[in-house]
């Protein structure tokens, strides 16, 4: 019966588009509708833990990502003024003895194509671009997605996964109710070829300061830094990736910290800001034949580097779900599945920021000593080693 299915998904980020390889895969008919007019985005990194890669590799595209990636050799703390470092942890080949798989980190684009190549191996009408969605409806029997064109598509469930601005979410449970967090964020990408020998490293690194901090790390084999940093502020609330700030702002905003994060900002000559928002989890997903994932479902600061990898484990186990039980039974399986951990998820990325950004850093011997706390080795397994062992694959449904 599960094979008669046809889902229709909103949007084609990393979570509609791993949702798509899922369904795929079980021979569950999919359709994705992306308003975009290509899947191109304003280019960023991602972090990609254990617990990502292993569905990745288990959707068969690992191989494919890992040519296009960093597989990061550790992660480590430094104090923003004194430069004075402390490994986090070790990843690489240990990352792969310990959790069973690597630790990427990747070019957001590189991640949507290597996606998308595999939807449209499965199916190759499956995407559908330029195709806004103005609303839905439903009945006990199915969906009828609407978009801006007028065009109706109808559907057994509709999934979705369009985002912290999510159509489909609004039309479920109303209007946003968003906060500002009081951090305005920067991002960019830089050649590392602009960066001395002693930066252009196989690492991540997270600087941490009285009211900011700074993470960079490699992409595209070591080609390219990615570059985000985040500073407490209260004069910009535009949450959007793709805001244009100017190199002057974005050097003012970092002054005063140590020289490697003046190199840094200014090799950077279009930086990008937005501001981070939040949203209470919601207390439900699913209504009916209409569910949500990713963003979507569960956006979150973005201070422990999963909201991508959240998006990546939604998609897989919602496709398990669909292909094993009744479309409404398997909504409510998949929220069930989902809520406790991804909510656990955003209330940890929150503590982080009263980590990263504690006023005890700014005298660098204070500092020092609450690092050495905060990231001490078994505080930082029972921040991680949750995530990272998690395996979407398998869990019970």
């Amino acid at each position: 019966m599960q094979k008669s299915l046809r889902i229709v998904i909103s949007g084609a980020g990393v979570g509609g588009l791993c949702a798509a390889a899922s369904l795929l895969r079980q021979g569950i008919d999919v359709d994705v509708y992306e308003q975009a007019t290509e899947l191109k985005e304003v280019g960023a990194g991602v972090q990609l833990s254990a617990n990502g890669t292993r569905v990745l590799h288990a959707l068969g595209v690992a191989d494919a990502l890992s040519a296009r990636s960093c597989q990061a050799q550790g992660k480590e703390i430094r104090h923003w003024q004194s430069g004075q470092t402390w490994k986090l942890f070790d990843l690489g080949p240990l990352s792969i003895e310990r959790f069973g798989f690597p630790y990427f980190t990747v070019y957001r684009p590189d991640l949507l194509e290597v996606l998308a190549q595999a939807v449209t191996t499965l199916k190759p009408d499956a995407l559908h671009l330029g195709a806004c969605v103005s609303g839905f409806e439903q009945d006990p029997q199915g969906v009828t997605l609407i978009l801006g064109s007028g065009e109706r598509v109808s559907g057994s469930v509709l999934v979705g996964a369009d985002g912290i601005h999510s159509r489909v979410r609004q039309g479920l449970f109303g209007p946003d109710r968003a906060q500002f967090s009081g951090v305005v964020a920067w991002r960019a990408v830089i050649p590392m070829e602009r960066l001395p020998a002693h930066m252009a490293r196989m690492v991540g690194s997270n600087w941490v300061g009285p009211g900011g901090h700074i993470v960079h790390y490699p992409l595209r084999g070591g080609r390219l830094m990615n570059f985000v940093g985040a500073l407490e502020r209260t004069d910009w609330q535009v949450e959007s990736w793709s805001h244009r700030g100017s190199q002057a702002e974005l050097v003012r905003d970092f002054s005063g910290w140590h020289d490697d994060i003046q190199h840094l900002v200014g090799q950077i000559d279009s930086p990008n800001k937005w501001a981070l928002m939040t949203r209470a989890p919601l207390e439900r997903w699913s209504v009916g034949r209409v569910t949500l994932l990713g963003d979507a479902a569960h956006s979150m600061l973005p201070f422990l580097a999963q909201g991508a990898v959240m998006a990546i484990e939604d998609g897989y186990m919602l496709g398990r779900c669909l292909a094993d039980f009744k479309p409404d039974e398997a909504l409510q399986r998949f929220e069930r599945a989902r809520l406790a951990r991804t909510t656990k998820v955003f209330e940890g990325a929150a503590a982080n920021m009263w980590r990263f950004h504690n006023p005890l850093l700014a005298d660098p011997d204070e500092g020092g000593r609450f690092i050495e706390r905060e990231w001490a080795g078994n505080r930082i397994s029972d921040r991680y080693d949750w995530l990272f062992r998690y395996d979407a694959t398998t869990e019970e449904l």
